[in-house]
């Protein structure tokens, strides 16, 4: 008998596989069960209670879905009235949220001042642990290497098994402290092992903040401006947390519940946010964009951006998806939030300079897809810009490299996994453990010798 180790047989095998598990869509109405734990309108389906965050995008009236401008509220404060005070006294905002959201209030200015100093003293990693864990096993995707060290930092935590509330507070401020060093080490070393590349690791200034630290770290002369800073933490605070249903923080709040360890919950946490339908989708909005400036001449050509978008929606251009990348939310229907307040920053910052016209061609598309969309699909659909369409490109703009993006996205939202983590020790004492309908019919058992 051959030996079980080709390419053949492993092909002939998933051919039966997909024979054998697929599920047919409309096994999904037959027996009245909601897909990714979705609503017929697209809602999703309650499966908890949280005083963290409220993700606010329509209102039921007489039992359909009404649209209405996004609102993004975090412990009881819009963000966009944090994000004003902040700006309105020309300061960071960050390590303001991670307050916040930690510990369900705003701090006072002293504590506000002593917090920040905390976390910007606590960034360095265990002796070696670069070395050992970074260094000797290079990662191609930095969202990989970020969740690796993070359960490798279990470790080396003494009290890495001490349920203590205290114990897990100081955990979780320990890795939003650490993971902006992790993501940049971690790059250093795959731009040396994959680009071949030179990797240069600067010492950690326990001075600067986090956004400070972020563009110091990455940048080969430590220079940055004080408009650069800021706009990086306001990208920090409107993604540092989004409710507990989005996939990155449900997933940790699953594993939350069934009593495991930090390291472990927020290393899965990272491993979702990493998949392209969720944290990775703003590499996609930059690859789209980069496909239609290629293929789009005229970028100020209304009818031809809209012909070319007509294209992809039919699955002609860029990926083939049939998707235009950063448009429509889960939730937000009319407008989101981030997405408002990140592009009015990012116009400000970009006014003037070679990349405005990229933003103008994303704020095009913007604008334009509603209508092709109704055009080409028949959809009627509300839809609106979601926070990736802009943040890709601020991120570039910051010269921060296309493969960070999605891990930025990690080191804001640390924060609010690290909320949700403490509320679901606090207010669950139960197991997350959803059902399926299980449709396999009964087969009687063949004998090895009889198949």
């Amino acid at each position: 008998m051959p030996a079980f180790n080709s390419s053949a047989d492993i092909k002939e095998l998933c051919r039966e596989l997909k024979e054998n598990t697929i599920v047919r869509p409309e096994m999904y109405d037959k027996y009245h069960v909601k897909r990714g734990l979705r609503n017929s309108d697209g809602t999703g389906v309650v499966a908890g209670i949280t005083s963290i965050c409220n993700v606010h995008g329509y209102v039921l009236n007489e039992g359909e879905v009404e649209p209405i401008p996004g609102q993004l509220i975090y412990r009881g404060y819009s963000i966009a009235d944090i994000v004003e005070n902040v700006e309105n006294e020309d300061r960071y905002g960050y390590e303001e949220v991670v307050f916040l959201l930690l510990f369900g209030r705003l701090p006072a200015s002293d504590e506000l001042q002593s917090f920040s100093a905390y976390i910007s003293g606590h960034r360095e990693l265990p002796p070696d642990f670069v070395e050992d864990m970074i260094l000797k096993a290079p990662s191609m995707n930095i969202m990989n290497k970020l969740a690796r060290s993070v359960l490798a930092l279990y470790s080396y935590d003494d009290d890495c098994e001490v349920k203590s509330l205290e114990n897990e507070m100081k955990t979780a401020i320990s890795l939003i402290a650490r993971l902006p060093v992790i993501m940049a080490n971690a790059y250093q070393v795959k731009r040396r092992a994959f680009d071949n590349q030179s990797m240069i690791m600067h010492p950690i200034r326990d001075y600067e903040n986090t956004a400070q630290c972020i563009l110091s770290l990455l940048r080969p002369d430590r220079e940055y401006t004080k408009d650069e800073a800021q706009m990086l933490d306001r990208l920090l605070m409107l993604q540092a947390e989004h409710g507990g249903g989005n996939n990155s923080t449900f997933t940790c709040r699953v594993l939350t519940s069934s009593g495991t360890d930090p390291y472990s919950a927020y290393s899965s946490a990272i491993c979702s946010l990493k998949g392209p339908r969720h944290g990775g989708a703003n590499k996609q909005v930059i690859d789209m964009l980069d496909n239609f400036k290629e293929n789009i001449k005229n970028w100020e050509d209304e009818g031809e951006v809209a012909d070319y978008m007509r294209r992809t929606i039919r699955k002609e251009t860029n990926d083939g998806s049939g998707l235009i990348y950063g448009m429509g939310h889960a939730v937000y229907t009319i407008s989101d939030p981030r997405a408002v307040i990140l592009k009015k920053k990012a116009f400000e910052l970009a006014k003037g300079k070679e990349i405005e016209a990229e933003f103008r061609l994303l704020e095009t598309v913007e604008r334009l897809t509603p209508e092709v969309f109704r055009e080409v699909k028949g959809s009627s659909k509300t839809m609106c810009a979601n926070v990736d369409m802009y943040s890709g490109l601020v991120y570039r703009m910051l010269g921060i490299p296309d493969e960070l993006f999605t891990p930025l996205f990690a080191v804001a939202r640390i924060a609010g996994w690290s909320a949700h983590r403490m509320e679901e020790i606090l207010t669950s004492s139960r197991i997350i453990r959803p059902a399926y309908k299980a449709i396999a019919k009964e087969k009687e058992y063949v004998k090895l010798a009889d198949r």
